[in-house]
């Protein structure tokens, strides 16, 4: 039978100068795509052979040398042949009328007839066959947690929507887009190799009361207006509970008042602050008395936000 030019770089759908990392990374995705393990489509598995067998020549230097030595004059024809000593091919012009006789095994005839012995033919497997396995891959879902769940850590059991079930160490702090690893819990390995790993991504949900920003957190801090002018010793709300916090006389609006230690825990140890932003709030809905009040304040004061005076 005639044997026809195999373009391995087509197959693997690289460039003739493709690096050693090229081809590499061009194979394990191809390979993967039609391993017959994973891919039951129909011709998947003779896909996957094909790929393998351009792998094979192409990893290999020697192998490549000799293959582009051969193929760099081969659209001159349909058919191929090389030099003597080139696997039996017989020197043609214009590469045309060869005909070579192979046995079987997992590689096309061009292959054996490039590069197997000829007392060998049909008895040698590409290394890309045999003992090939691949790792798993790895999965991710996203694990959603409150803002005291994931400041305070600790185990949570969680179940995944394809009935997998886990009990999860939460690191203290960890933070929103942080990624909890669960060694081989990911996609099962092809032909004997090891599962991959399921990242579970933390999702933090937005907190009625805290912004979080690094470790820090953030909270507004709602005074009256008597508070803020005179001072006074108000309740601020923690994760942990509450606690209390000293407002200087004077404070304006957007004032920050500073508690150290009351934010997020680091992975080394300490926490960050608690920032407490001061907003001054009024009555919506005054009392005759309160308005009477007001009234006198107004009279007597001679304060100008505006002039700052």
């Amino acid at each position: 039978m005639a044997v026809a030019f195999r373009d391995y770089y087509e197959v693997l759908g690289v460039d003739r100068s493709a690096s050693a990392e090229d081809i590499r990374r061009a194979y394990r995705k191809l390979a993967r795509q039609y391993h017959p393990d994973v891919n039951k489509d129909h011709g998947a598995e003779d896909r996957f052979k094909e790929v393998a067998e351009a792998y094979e020549v192409l990893r290999d230097p020697e192998k490549r040398e000799r293959y582009d030595r051969l193929g760099a004059n081969w659209k001159a024809g349909d058919d191929v042949s090389g030099a003597e000593g080139f696997g039996g091919f017989a020197q043609q012009n214009g590469f045309r009328d060869v005909h070579v006789e192979f046995g079987g095994g997992d590689f096309s005839d061009f292959f054996e007839g490039l590069f197997s012995a000829r007392g060998a033919r049909g008895s040698r497997r590409s290394s890309a066959f045999e003992g090939f396995s691949m790792r798993g891959g790895d999965h991710e879902a996203e694990l959603e947690l409150s803002l005291e769940e994931a400041a305070r850590g600790g185990k949570r059991r969680i179940s995944l929507g394809d009935g997998r079930d886990y009990e999860v160490n939460i690191p203290a702090g960890v933070r929103d887009g942080q990624r909890i690893r669960l060694a081989g819990e990911g996609g099962p390995g092809m032909s004997g190799g090891p599962s991959g790993d399921l990242f579970l991504r933390v999702r933090i949900k937005p907190h009625p009361r805290f912004r979080v920003e690094g470790r820090d957190l953030y909270a507004d801090l709602p005074v009256t207006p008597w508070e803020a002018v005179l001072g006074a010793e108000v309740e601020v709300p923690t994760l942990d509970g509450k606690t209390r916090v000293r407002v200087p006389p004077g404070s304006s609006t957007g004032r920050k008042l500073r508690l150290r230690n009351q934010g997020l825990p680091g992975p080394r140890g300490g926490h960050g602050d608690l920032y407490a932003t001061v907003k001054v709030e009024v009555p919506k809905r005054p009392s005759a008395e309160e308005r009477e009040l007001f009234e006198s304040l107004a009279a007597a004061s001679k304060f100008n936000p505006r002039t700052g005076l």
